[in-house]
C-alpha cells in the first residue's frame, strides 16, 4: 500500500474577517489524514545514507508495532531576499522534483512491502514539518538520521533540534 500527498504553500494568504476562522481556514487547507495510518512511525527521508539507515529502522518500528509509516520528504524553500534585496523575509516555492524520484524509488523498493506506508510532501523548515505531520497524524514516533559534518556542528542538526522540541519521541539513527 503506497501513496503520496503534496503540500499546500503555508504561506499562502486568504481574506478572512475573524481570526479564528483564520485557524480553522488554516487546518482545512491541508489534506486530512488518512486514517489508516494515525498512530504510526514518522520517518524523515531526503535519499541521504543518513536517512537510508532511518528509514530501514522505521520500517522495523513500523512493522513489529503493527503500524503505517509515514516518510516525509520536506523541499526547499529559499527566501526571495537572497535574489532581490528586498527587506521582509519572502518565501518562495521552489519546484523540488526529488520528490517525484524519491517516491518513485520508494515504489520499486521491495524492503517496504513489509508494511503500509506513504509519502508526505512538505515545504519550509525540516523541524517544524517533521513535528506538524507526527501531530497530524498522532505519530508514535518520529526517527531521523544524524547530522554529519561540520554544518550540522555548527547550525545545529536537525536531529538535535527536533529531539528539543518535539511533543512525541524522537529516535535518531547514526
Amino acid at each position: 500500500m503506497a501513496g503520496h500527498e503534496s503540500f499546500e504553500p503555508a504561506d499562502r494568504k486568504r481574506q478572512v474577517a475573524d481570526p479564528t476562522a483564520d485557524a480553522l481556514a488554516a487546518e482545512e487547507a491541508r489534506h486530512p489524514c488518512d486514517p489508516a495510518f494515525k498512530h504510526g512511525v514518522v520517518v524523515g527521508f531526503d535519499g541521504s545514507m543518513s536517512s537510508e539507515r532511518a528509514l530501514a529502522y522505521a520500517i522495523g518500528m513500523a512493522h513489529r508495532s503493527s503500524a503505517g509509516l509515514i516518510i516525509v520528504h520536506v523541499a526547499n524553500r529559499l527566501p526571495t531576499t537572497v535574489w532581490a534585496g528586498c527587506e521582509p523575509p519572502v518565501f518562495v516555492d521552489v519546484p523540488d522534483h526529488r520528490t517525484e524520484v524519491l517516491g518513485l524509488e520508494l515504489a520499486c523498493a521491495e524492503y517496504l512491502a513489509e508494511v503500509p506506508w506513504i509519502l508526505v510532501e512538505r515545504g519550509g523548515d525540516i523541524c517544524h514539518e517533521l513535528e506538524e505531520v507526527g501531530r497530524e497524524y498522532e505519530a508514535d514516533a518520529i526517527v531521523v538520521g544524524s547530522t554529519h559534518g561540520i554544518v550540522g556542528r555548527i547550525f545545529g542538526s536537525v536531529a538535535g533540534r527536533l529531539a528539543r522540541r518535539a511533543q512525541r519521541p524522537v529516535v535518531v539513527i547514526p
